[in-house]
Formats: C-alpha cells, structure tokens, sequence
C-alpha cells in the first residue's frame, strides 16, 4: 500500500533534499532513497528478519534521526519506548515474521503476522470483540443513516465522479496484486486527514464517525465485486487494526473474510474488528458488488500518547518541515498539518445529497492500496 510522494518542501529543507517518501497509508511507514542514510539501507524489499541492536540513537544528521530528536522534545522518552524502537526498527529494514498459532500447525495454520513497521509488544487477536468499544456500538447503531445516505450518493454516479475526489479508485501499486480489479475505494479520512470534498458527499457518515470518538487514521467505502476474491496477504502494520460496517451485502453466506485461522461472514448492519498483520483473504461468490464502510484505527493496546506519537510519524512524512531547525518554517509547517487534519466544516445544502457544493476536479488522493490495504 505504498506510493511514492516527493517531499513539498525540497527547496527549504536541506538535511533531505531530493528526499523521496513512501507512505504506508494506513500499513505504516516506509522510509526509502534517502542520501543521508547508507545506501544498504534504500531498499524495501530487503527483508532483515534478524531483530537488531536499536539501543543507539538514530544519526542525528539524518531524517529519521531529526525525527527522533523531535519525538524526544515533543514527549517523555519512557512514555513513547514502543514508537522510538519502531521507528529504529524500521530504520533498519527490519521485518517482523513470526509464527502466533498453535504449536504443530505451523504448516497449515495462517497464524502468522508479517511486519515491516512494527510495534514490539501490541498483542494479537484474529477478531476482537467490538462489543466492548463504545465507539463501534455507536457507528453500528447508526446503520440504516449511513446506507441511506450510501445508497442515495452512490446512485448517482455522474454528480459524485463531478463533485468527488478520486471516486471507487483501484488500487494503484503492483503490491496491491492479491486484491484484483474488483476491489475499490472511496476515501472519507487517509492517515488522519478528511478528504474535503467527499466529506460533502457524505456528510453524515463523517459526522457519526467523528461522533464516534473512534481513534481512526483511515476511513473510507470499499466496494468488492462479484464474483472474485481476495488473495491472501498481510497489512505489514501491527499497530493498526481494521474494523468493518457491512452494508450492502449480497446473498447469504457468500461474502466472507478469513484472519488467521478464523473466518466471518459479513451480513447487513453488522460490524467486524480484526487484526490484518496476520494472514488474511476474502471472497465474494455472489455476482453483485459487496459494499462496506471501512475504518483502520489505531491498535487497542496503545496508549494515547503512543498514538499521538505515531501520528506524527505520518506528519513527518507528510511534512518534514516539522523537523526543521528553522522555527517559523516548523511553525508554517505545524499550522498546515493542524488544518488537514481538522474535521470539515460542513454545508447544510450537502446534507442529503440534495443541495449545492463546490465542484472539485476528481483530484486523486494519494492513496495506495498494496500491502494489504484490509479486505
């Protein structure tokens, strides 16, 4: 699930110019062609699966290592111990594989979570329990509002490709393979910013989400055709979990998703929470499209100021400014990733599809959808 995105500030920001970011998008992140950093480190498909010294601080002349530097100022060092070993880890090509199933079964079990932005010690459920989030208890009791609202927009296709932004977008690397053509998105959050204009579009699915007080960095409406599936794969995050509000599902029993060794069905106005680092793949064998609304938010175990860490992880490489030595570029910085991330005002005219918004250009989000993007 990653693309690449030059950094907007190249000319101001000496210590990476001609830096070159991946984005993980909701899987992590990824680091890579960085001049600072040796050369053996540039690639992301090596796989270092030996767990390596992080006991050192990270150069402090480097990206990643003004980036720590800023972790350091911004919070207390025993309090954020899991984000600075992810962030060394990940600095170090290392990837995280390992067996979590029974022992014997390791030739025919699943249970395996593969990991190449990795938090050590979040714990591993195929599917949690969201009956014991209030936040999932909200979004599920407000089931018939959303696919009201879903249904109404989506029907007319002409005002959504004029008024959206990168409308049921396919997924755009050649990591998104195990997906298929099938299967596409229309993006409401990405990495904890709303997509504006598609929050006019649908306007009370983002508010209830918002009201939800659900710690999302993603959300958004995926659509899997039928009949096809989707392969098995990880998301390569452990820190993210992925939580689903089925819709719009064909037939009985011919939609379901499988997370280790467990398989769910989706039905209409139910909601699934699980853990996509591990193995997991899905199947539509109706012939109609399966329509879900699709949240990744951040692992229960982490503390609130482990996410307030890790999402200025993704600021960062949103906006390396925020790293600068020189102030009021840090402050411009800050200022512009405060605003993308704040919620929409919204239009009363776009309350119920019914009334006037401003017309967008279909501009693509930079959105990518391999390495496991959830089902």
């Amino acid at each position: 699930s990653t693309h690449q995105k030059r950094n907007p500030h190249m000319k101001t920001c000496r210590p990476w110019i001609q830096t070159v970011v991946l984005f993980g998008l909701g899987h992590g992140f990824q680091i890579t062609n960085k001049p600072s950093f040796p050369a053996t480190r540039c690639s992301v498909t090596a796989q270092n699966t030996e767990f390596p010294d992080i006991s050192v601080p990270l150069p402090p002349h480097t990206f990643a290592g003004m980036v720590e530097r800023e972790l350091l100022e911004r919070f207390e060092e025993s309090e954020i111990e899991r984000v600075l070993q992810s962030w060394r880890l990940l600095d170090k090509d290392y990837y995280h594989r390992e067996y979590v199933g029974e022992e014997g079964k390791e030739e025919e079990s699943d249970m395996v979570q593969e990991c190449h932005s990795y938090v050590p010690g979040l714990s591993i459920k195929t599917f949690w329990n969201p009956d014991e989030f209030d936040w999932a208890a909200y979004i599920k009791s407000n089931y018939k509002k959303i696919r009201k609202e879903f249904d109404t927009v989506n029907a007319d296709m002409l005002r959504l490709q004029e008024e959206g932004s990168n409308i049921w977008a396919g997924a755009l690397t050649e990591d998104a393979a195990s997906y298929g053509e099938g299967w596409k998105t229309l993006v409401l959050m990405d990495r904890g910013r709303w997509a504006q204009s598609n929050v006019q579009l649908f306007p009370n699915t983002a508010k209830i989400v918002y009201d939800s007080g659900v710690p999302a960095t993603e959300v958004f409406f995926a659509s899997m055709k039928g009949p096809s599936e989707i392969k098995k794969h990880t998301d390569f995050t452990n820190f993210l979990c992925t939580f689903h509000l089925a819709l719009d599902i064909p037939g009985e029993n011919k939609c379901r998703i499988s997370v280790g060794d467990d398989t769910r069905e989706w039905t209409n106005g139910n909601v699934l929470l699980f853990d996509t680092s591990l193995m997991h793949d899905a199947v539509n064998e109706s012939d109609e499209m399966r329509y879900i609304l699709m949240l990744r938010l951040w692992h229960p175990d982490l503390t609130s100021v482990e996410r307030e860490a890790l999402q200025f992880l993704y600021d960062c490489l949103e906006a390396p400014a925020l790293v600068s030595n020189d102030p009021a570029e840090k402050f411009r910085a800050s200022q512009t990733v405060e605003a993308m991330k704040a919620f929409p005002a919204l239009q009363q005219e776009s309350l119920g599809f019914g009334g006037k918004t401003q017309k967008g250009k279909n501009k693509k989000t930079n959105r990518g959808k391999g390495k496991g993007f959830g089902a």
